[in-house]
């Protein structure tokens, strides 16, 4: 079996064989998460007969209510993790706060940042869900991680990854040479290399949008949808088809396997919000992941791997895909954004319009 395959192991040592002074920590740490990957599969996998489908009875700091599987997948990331040394700080959609490493543990040389189960609302009705991960360098390695060390913009981040839990478990990775996907093979317990050198196609015919927000949209996102539906008989010439599967990695994946583009604008529904998807263990990881395949990552006005992050949970607008897609979405902001005068923040000149 695994006679002409390469194991995510292989693949990390290769890796490191290409920078001698390398420690081989980031590889153990990687391969702490994609332990804690494996056992959320398996919590995934049995559905109702584990137990722990539906709402706890509590809310994390977003102010959502927590899916049980929420709790135990971000308890699998913490316990997975705290134990060897690696990460000097922990911090994770379901925290408030960063998690602190229990004083029995040594502190390490790496932040680990995550959202241990994200598009949690498909658990119950049993469609694809997955967790998002991003490795930055500590700034005081040894020493307990405070919550301002997290706060670095993406382009910063040395790895960057999710799972997928769906008819297969898969973990695609870039340490920044390039993506990788790997398949869990289960008997084994092994994730293989089966999607070396993943690319975004540059051609795109998919696009995905929550579309029941459309009253709320920012000009420039209406008319690039409006344009995309008028389809071939359209100023675009060509049919569009839309998707939306309200999970980030489910849509992170559809993109890199078949192209398009995936927007979750800022919007007028809520004004005093940048975005809905979080900036440090969401729109980073996801964005540097697109990157690497040769898409681009946007807010709509500015590249989301250079936004100096200004809070743990910060929100932004979030567009990804296909490079060509997404510099059409920017120009649309930057030229056609005008609205009317009952919505004057996001006007040509509005305060929005200025910082992205």
């Amino acid at each position: 079996m695994l006679a002409d395959r390469t194991t995510l192991t292989q693949f990390l040592i290769e890796e490191r064989r290409r920078y001698p002074g390398a420690s081989g920590e980031l590889n153990s740490l990687i391969l702490g998460i994609a332990l804690a990957c494996k056992a959320i599969a398996k919590r995934v996998a049995y559905g109702a007969l584990g137990g722990a489908l539906g709402a706890a009875a509590t809310t994390n700091v977003q102010g959502e209510t927590q899916q049980k599987l929420d709790v135990v997948a971000n308890d699998l990331f913490l316990r997975a993790n705290e134990w060897g040394g690696l990460v000097s700080g922990m911090v994770s959609e379901e925290l408030e706060a960063p998690y602190p490493i229990p004083e029995r543990y040594p502190r390490g040389k790496y932040l680990l940042v995550f959202d241990p189960l994200d598009g949690s609302s498909n658990i119950d009705v049993n469609v694809s869900v997955g967790s998002i991960f991003s490795i930055l360098r500590a700034a005081r390695p040894g020493a307990n991680a405070a919550a301002e060390d997290f706060l670095q913009p993406g382009s910063e981040q040395v790895c960057a990854g999710y799972a997928i839990y769906g008819p297969s478990t898969m973990i695609v990775l870039t340490v920044g040479t390039g993506v990788h996907g790997f398949t869990l093979e289960p008997q084994l317990g092994e994730f293989i290399l089966t999607h070396p050198a993943i690319q975004v196609p540059a051609a795109a015919s998919e696009f995905a949008i929550n579309a029941s927000n459309s009253r709320f949209w920012e000009p420039a996102v209406t008319r690039y949808v409006e344009e995309c539906l008028a389809g071939s008989t359209g100023p675009r010439g060509k049919d569009f088809n839309m998707r939306w599967v309200a999970s980030l990695v489910a849509e992170t994946h559809r993109i890199l396997t078949r192209g398009g583009v995936f927007l979750y604008p800022r919007d007028t529904k809520d004004p005093a919000k940048r975005g809905r998807l979080r900036l440090l263990y969401e729109a980073n990881p996801v964005a540097h992941i697109i990157e690497q395949a040769g898409g681009l990552a946007s807010t709509g006005c500015a590249r989301v791997l250079d936004i100096a992050p200004e809070s743990l949970h910060q929100r932004v607008a979030f567009i990804f895909g296909a490079r060509e897609e997404v510099e059409r979405i920017e120009q649309y902001h930057r030229d056609h954004n005008v609205v009317e005068d009952d919505a004057p923040l996001y006007g040509t000149r509005g305060l929005f319009r200025a910082n992205g």
